[in-house]
């Protein structure tokens, strides 16, 4: 997590009563384990608008800001001015943009919950230009939504929370309304599929997939039984985090799946790693998706020295080629 965050996050709910964040906390635990999107408003007041910033707001800028990532290294002089980002909640994707996008001008953020808004406002009068004059605009997500225009739609960890007939017609909202569009959700089996489901939405009216695939086609992980594709990334939980969730460990682990897709033509990734690569005396051993739409082992040896030295360097979720690291 980005210190400038933490003390945004430490400075706005830092006085408030941890009990009453705790317990807040603890529903909202139990409503997003339930795998089902939720009957009613997740953030219906105020506290339990403060324990979702306290609880979420770290995982998914550390999320949203990996997969921007992913695609800044493969599209270094890509531009984002402008951002709306759909269903923001307390701004968490907000911050992520502006940090990786120096550039950035205006964002929007669009919720369904007053609450939220008004406590992602306050964070974010510490943060980034762009975040502190943010617009927070509340908005109900129905059939026939139409968003703002924005260079960049992010719709992270959103897709989850509405019933299934909603999905399609919020990414086609925002890929009407952007030039690239990140979806991001849990790293779980059901938000691979809505992941999944986006990409394909989004590739079957003629867009490109930046960031993770290296081609537009079919993604053979889905092919696999049981097998979903996601990454993760660790984030340093602060003091706060650790009371409001009850948390022993200084870290913890946000996987994550996501497709970040360019109406334009786009760099392409040589392939991805899918795993945690293993690494042993002499070699490294990786899952690799390819430019092909095929997804198997690669064994890197010491005979191949600089593609060795380049595997004992890749993590999961990097870029690789089979010919050369990217």
């Amino acid at each position: 997590m980005p210190t400038a965050l933490t003390p945004a996050l430490d400075s706005v709910l830092g006085g408030l009563p941890a009990d009453a964040l705790r317990r807040a906390t603890a529903s909202l635990i139990e409503a997003y384990r339930s795998g089902a999107p939720p009957t009613h408003q997740v953030l219906r007041d105020p506290t339990a608008a403060a324990a979702y910033a306290a609880y979420r707001m770290p995982a998914t800028h550390a999320a949203v800001s990996r997969a921007l990532r992913h695609a800044t290294d493969l599209a270094p002089g890509l531009e984002v001015r402008s951002l709306v980002d759909v269903g923001g909640g307390t701004g968490a994707a907000a911050w992520a943009v502006a940090e990786a996008f120096a550039g950035l001008e205006r964002a929007t953020v669009l919720d369904g919950s007053a609450d939220a808004l008004s406590l992602g406002a306050r964070i974010g009068r510490h943060g980034p230009a762009p975040v502190a004059r943010a617009t927070w605009t509340r908005a109900l997500l129905g059939p026939g939504v139409t968003l703002p225009p924005a260079d960049l739609a992010v719709v992270s960890y959103l897709l989850g929370e509405l019933p299934e007939t909603m999905h399609a017609p919020v990414v086609d909202a925002a890929a009407a309304a952007s030039l690239l569009v990140l979806v991001v959700e849990p790293g779980t089996p059901r938000g691979y599929a809505a992941v999944l489901a986006a990409r394909s939405r989004l590739t079957g009216a003629g867009w490109h997939v930046l960031a993770p695939c290296p081609q537009d086609g079919p993604c053979p992980v889905a092919a696999r039984p049981g097998d979903w594709c996601h990454f993760a990334v660790r984030l340093d939980r602060s003091a706060l985090h650790r009371r409001v969730k009850g948390g022993q460990l200084g870290h913890e682990d946000e996987k994550f799946s996501y497709v970040v897709a360019s109406r334009e033509p786009v760099a392409r990734a040589g392939g991805r790693v899918l795993r945690h690569p293993v690494k042993r005396k002499g070699l490294v051993q990786l899952e690799v998706c390819r430019p092909d739409a095929s997804a198997g082992r690669v064994v890197v040896t010491r005979r191949d020295a600089i593609a060795y030295r380049a595997a004992r360097d890749t993590s999961w979720g990097d870029a690789w080629s089979d010919r050369a690291p990217c």
